[in-house]
């Protein structure tokens, strides 16, 4: 239910621009990604009624193109290897750090390296010690300093994965895509991406972050709310009522009566929409 809230107001935004909505899969990672499941995703949306204008593109058949940025990155020396375990990371960090965030130390940083541990370590991205701001479509002005929020980040893991942050980068830019609506949860995962950007010479696409779905116990919707993934909710509404539900949960309408996406593309606005992080059911 989260993620067709998601996807229905991002497809919202887009059309009431009169742009293009492109489905990107982000399938990086191999043990969680599997066709079947991005073939049922296609399905729901179309049964929803949002249906794209452009792709659908596979993150899993675009190697190539991330591995030529980070060719560009090691160039500038930017890219280096690191053996740090989880276990290793979180005993560097203060006690005052609370709220969940893991902040890289540089532990890695110094130490001298060669190809061969390029090639069997996680690489992470040296930062700057210095803000980099955005203005987000729904939360307005954003200050990130990203040495203190998450210090060097990875841009590939240890298995060879490609990590978020560089491939949706590199995807944006040679997709021309110009916004990007998304989770709050990956707010700061912005300003990440406007700094890779930056170093490989991309534009910038706006962001817009919605709140987050939460079931009647405040927490985000995930795997152990069965009641709400799709197989269930189709078994038990209409795609009309599903959209309903979540134009009234996201303040575009005063109840929740059916409707269909298009009925409510005169009614989308970014200001109607609560200003918290989160939305119950």
């Amino acid at each position: 239910m989260g993620n067709v809230m998601c996807a229905l107001l991002s497809w919202l935004s887009v059309k009431s621009k009169g742009g293009t909505w492109v489905l990107r899969i982000e399938d990086l990672d191999p043990d969680r990604s599997r066709r079947q499941f991005a073939d049922r995703l296609m399905r729901d949306l179309e049964w929803l009624g949002l249906t794209w204008d452009e792709g659908p593109y596979f993150q899993s058949e675009r190697h190539e193109r991330y591995a030529a940025a980070l060719e560009r990155l090691c160039a500038m020396d930017l890219v280096y290897p690191c053996f740090c375990t989880r276990a290793d990371i979180m005993a560097t960090q203060a006690p005052h750090e609370s709220d969940g965030r893991i902040v890289y130390a540089g532990t890695c940083r110094a130490r001298t390296y060669n190809k061969e541990d390029m090639e069997r370590a996680a690489l992470r991205l040296k930062v700057p010690d210095r803000e980099i701001a955005f203005t987000d479509g729904h939360y307005g002005p954003q200050r990130v300093n990203l040495s203190r929020h998450c210090g060097d980040f990875i841009i590939r893991r240890k298995d060879g994965a490609w990590a978020y942050q560089l491939a949706v980068v590199v995807d944006d830019a040679e997709m021309g895509i110009t916004e990007v609506v998304r989770g709050s949860d990956l707010l700061l995962s912005s300003p990440q991406q406007i700094y890779l950007a930056e170093l490989l010479g991309y534009p910038t696409p706006s962001f817009a972050h919605l709140p987050l779905l939460c079931n009647a116990a405040g927490q985000r919707l995930s795997k152990r709310d069965k009641s709400l993934d799709m197989e269930a909710l189709r078994a038990d509404f209409t795609a009309e009522e599903i959209i309903g539900r979540l134009a009234f949960l996201t303040g575009l309408k005063p109840d929740d009566a059916p409707c269909r996406p298009e009925e409510l593309l005169p009614l989308f606005s970014w200001d109607k929409l609560p200003p918290e992080r989160q939305i119950s059911l």
